[in-house]
C-alpha cells in the first residue's frame, strides 16, 4: 500500500468509527475491525452488501438517508460490541440473565444480533427522548408565558425556535460532559485517527505513520456534523407544522423525524463530497464542534487506524472514488 500512487487528491466514500481501543472502517466492499489488544493487533474483515444492492428503493433519495442511518447504527453497535470482547477479562462486563437466556434458547449468534437489535432500537429511543421529545416538552412549559406576550401566529413560530435552542443545548452538554470521561477521551483520540487516515489517503499519500499524523482530525463528513446538520434541520422542518397539544407535538416530532434525516444525510453527502465555498460554510459549524469529539493520537492509534482503511481499500480504487 505504500507505493500506491494516484494522480491528485479525490474524496473518498470509505468510513469508519471508533471503537474501544480500536476503529471500524467500512469501504464499498468490505468492511474491517482492528482492536489493539494485549496480544497484539486483533482483525477482523468481512464482505458488505450496500442495502441498495439488497432492495433498489433503498438507494432513491430521500430513502437512503433513513435505511443508511438504521444500517449505520446496526454495524456500530455490533462493532463496539466486538471490541468489548476483546478487552481483558478483567475490564468486561459480566453478560446480564437475559443475554444468557438468549443464547440458551436461541444460540449464541442468534442471540447476538437479537441483542444488537434491542441495542439499536434502545439507542434510537434514547436519542429521540433526550434530544427531541425533551426540547420540545421542555419549550412547551414556557407556551402560556410566549402566548400572553404575543399573538397565536407567532407564539408558535417562536416556540419551535426555543425548542431549537433547547435542543442544541442538550445535544452541547452532552457532548461536553461525555469529554470528561477518561474512557471517551481515548475513544475521541481513535476518532481523530479514523479521520486521519481517511485524509491521508483521500491526499493519495502513502499511509505510514508520519504521514497520517500531519493530517487533521476534522472531517466534513464525521457522525458528529451529520448529528448537527439534524439539529439544525430539526428547526426547519419542524416549524412548518406548529400545535399547541403537546402530545400531538411529539407525535409530530416523531413522524417528521424520517425527513429530518434524509434532508441532513443529503447535506452531509454533498459537503463530503464537493470542497467549495458552500459545503466549507455548511462543514464549519461540524467541525467546530470536532473538537470536542477528536482528540490527537498517539502513533499505536494510527496505526490501528491504516491498517483498518489498509483492510478496506478495493483493488479497483476507483470504486472507492466518492
Amino acid at each position: 500500500m505504500e507505493n500506491r500512487e494516484k494522480s491528485k487528491e479525490f474524496k473518498t466514500s470509505i468510513g469508519g468509527q471508533a471503537l474501544i481501543e480500536g476503529i471500524m472502517m467500512r469501504g464499498p466492499k468490505k468492511m474491517s475491525i482492528v482492536v489493539r489488544t494485549k496480544e497484539g493487533l486483533d482483525e477482523k474483515t468481512e464482505d458488505v452488501i450496500p442495502p441498495k444492492e439488497k432492495c433498489i428503493i433503498f438507494g432513491f433519495v430521500f430513502i437512503r438517508g433513513v435505511v443508511n442511518f438504521i444500517n449505520s447504527m446496526t454495524v456500530g453497535m455490533r462493532s463496539i460490541m466486538y471490541s468489548a470482547d476483546k478487552m481483558p477479562e478483567e475490564e468486561q462486563e459480566e453478560p446480564t440473565k437475559f443475554d444468557l437466556w438468549l443464547e440458551k434458547k436461541l444460540g449464541s449468534e442468534k442471540a447476538e444480533k437479537i441483542i444488537i437489535s434491542i441495542a439499536v432500537v434502545i439507542g434510537i429511543a434514547f436519542s429521540i427522548g433526550l434530544f427531541f421529545l425533551l426540547p420540545t416538552f421542555l419549550a412547551g412549559l414556557a407556551s402560556d408565558l410566549i402566548e400572553n406576550v404575543m399573538n397565536r401566529d407567532l407564539s408558535g413560530i417562536v416556540r419551535n425556535l426555543l425548542e431549537g435552542v433547547v435542543r442544541i443545548a442538550i445535544f452541547l452538554t452532552y457532548l461536553w460532559l461525555a469529554t470528561k470521561m477518561n474512557y471517551i477521551k481515548r475513544l475521541w483520540a481513535y476518532h481523530g485517527a479514523e479521520h486521519k487516515a481517511i485524509y491521508c489517503y483521500e491526499k493519495s499519500l502513502p499511509l505510514t505513520v508520519d504521514n497520517v499524523r500531519e493530517q487533521s482530525p476534522l472531517h466534513p463528513r464525521c457522525g458528529t456534523s451529520f448529528l448537527f446538520i439534524v439539529m439544525i434541520i430539526s428547526i426547519l422542518v419542524f416549524s412548518l407544522i406548529s400545535w399547541n397539544n403537546l402530545l400531538i407535538r411529539f407525535a409530530l416530532r416523531i413522524a417528521l423525524l424520517p425527513i429530518v434525516v434524509s434532508i441532513s444525510y443529503e447535506i452531509i453527502k454533498l459537503a463530503g463530497r464537493y470542497d467549495n465555498f458552500l459545503t466549507k460554510v455548511i462543514s464549519a459549524p461540524g467541525k467546530a464542534l470536532q473538537r470536542l469529539t477528536t482528540r490527537e493520537p498517539d502513533d499505536e492509534m494510527i496505526e490501528v487506524a491504516i491498517k483498518a482503511i489498509e483492510n478496506v481499500i478495493p483493488e479497483s480504487e476507483e470504486e472507492a472514488v466518492w
